[in-house]
């Protein structure tokens, strides 16, 4: 059932990897998400987060990274922790030699506070064709592409629910669109096996029929793209 589909930028775990702009992308990392939660012992997902953008980055040595918002959780308040966690996330960044831009999203109310590096509602790559950001909202600027966070997509293969990128050509006003999915792995995900467009959240994601969805294979450590939502969705 899968498929191939051609594209200038390639899923990389919960992450895209953009050659031309030597650029990776990953969205609602969601830092303070554990700590915000009702578990006596929460998970470290500030370390989770760090190891696996560290392993990323020796992977793809990228020029920059950009999160495509949503790196903090809580919205009226910085949890214990996260703090400590953004320090050791940007240590990361910094030790690999890359450059950090975040584009907030609608959990970053706090970030301004917490975080003075490089930020703005959309970011615009190296490559001229690319705007990532988070997609809670309409982009001002025009672009050949735009990759996007917010609502976390994941499909269900087999009974298993996996986190999986979404890729809609020329979806919006002629443009393509990416979705990509929580880099934190304490989403649930939403299952858009039987979403519609109503059903999402960000207004860039219409004729949901259209977008193929991928599922990172650890085994080849390679995406598996599918068919578009509407040819596969009840094979699936």
């Amino acid at each position: 059932m899968t498929e191939t589909v051609d594209l200038p930028v390639s899923p990389v775990g919960r992450a895209l990897f953009v050659p031309e702009a030597d650029a990776l992308i990953i969205a609602d990392v969601h830092l303070g998400k554990a700590a915000d939660s009702s578990v006596d012992a929460p998970i470290d997902d500030g370390r989770d987060v760090r190891d696996r953008l560290e392993t990323l980055l020796a992977r793809t040595d990228p020029d920059t990274v950009v999160v495509a918002g949503d790196l903090l959780h809580a919205f009226d308040r910085v949890p214990r922790g996260v703090e400590r966690d953004l320090a050791a996330f940007e240590a990361v960044a910094d030790a690999a030699g890359v450059s950090l831009v975040i584009t907030p999203g609608n959990h970053d109310t706090m970030l301004e506070g917490v975080f003075d590096g490089e930020r703005g509602a959309e970011y615009r790559l190296a490559d001229g064709e690319t705007v990532v950001c988070h997609g809670h909202e309409e982009p001002d600027c025009e672009a050949a592409r735009y990759v996007i966070g917010h609502d976390h997509p994941a499909l269900s293969v087999d009974g298993r629910k996996l986190p999986c990128f979404l890729y809609g050509p020329g979806v919006y006003e002629g443009a393509d669109v990416i979705v990509c999915p929580a880099f934190t792995t304490l989403a649930a995900g939403a299952t858009v096996n039987g979403m519609r467009a109503r059903d999402f959240q960000s207004p860039l994601v219409t004729a949901i029929d259209r977008f193929h969805p991928a599922v990172w294979d650890a085994s080849s450590e390679e995406p598996l793209w599918f068919p578009p939502l509407g040819e596969c969705r009840q094979l699936l």
